[in-house]
């Protein structure tokens, strides 16, 4: 019930971080957590701007609130307590991840490389009885190496079709879920992204969501 309560919580201040990063990345780490707990202030309170935008992110709070909340709740009933929080854990910062990139297209290198060193000291200890030590390194490695090599294979269409920060993403998903895993995540993600392309008419957007919510799908409903 407490990491329920914690979900709930984090997920409700998602959309103000989020908007934070957008304002002063990229930056140093110690700058960044500094902006996060004082920021700078420019709009005036009474400004009707910022009473729109005031309403607008508390709906968009209360969402995140109860998606992570909801997430928190099935990982607490599917594992036990000596991995539920570091599942927990990594379901916040995916979904972080996930509103940083879609906001800014951008996945800070504050978020993705604590995420992957945590994924590897995860599958090193007794807590992660899925995936292994090595094979933790073997689908960071493959994480960050296959995305490399279809932007290779791909400069003919498209410079940019994985940016730095999703192949730090998808490497850190590795050595979360392993081999498996990774490749469930780059199957799911691509569908999920084609979806949200069509829906929306678009040929390109941020690629952050769609992985986010393939590692959140494969941790939910597949591991």
């Amino acid at each position: 019930m407490i990491w329920i309560l914690a979900s709930f919580i984090f997920g409700g201040i998602i959309p103000y971080m989020a908007r934070r990063f957008a304002k002063f990345m990229p930056a140093t780490p110690a700058y960044a957590l500094y902006r996060l707990v004082k920021p700078n202030k420019h709009t005036s309170r009474e400004n009707e701007k910022y009473k729109l935008l005031k309403r607008k992110y508390v709906l968009r709070s209360l969402i995140y609130a109860l998606i992570c909340a909801g997430i928190s709740a099935v990982v607490v009933y599917k594992f036990g307590e000596l991995s539920e929080a570091w599942w927990i854990v990594f379901v916040w910062v995916m979904l972080l991840l996930a509103e940083t990139d879609f906001k800014m297209y951008l996945l800070p290198d504050i978020l993705t490389v604590p995420l992957l060193i945590c994924g590897f000291f995860f599958a090193a200890s007794s807590f992660n009885p899925e995936v292994g030590a090595f094979e933790s390194a073997l689908a960071a490695l493959l994480g960050y190496a296959v995305p490399v090599v279809a932007t290779i294979l791909m400069l003919w269409k498209s410079k940019e079709a994985f940016g730095g920060g999703d192949i730090k993403l998808l490497s850190a998903i590795g050595a979360w879920l392993g081999v498996e895993g990774l490749l469930y995540t780059i199957l799911i993600s691509c569908v999920i992204f084609a979806v949200c392309m069509l829906i929306k008419r678009k040929r390109t957007g941020a690629f952050g969501p769609a992985l986010s919510a393939a590692a959140i799908v494969y941790l939910l409903f597949l591991i």
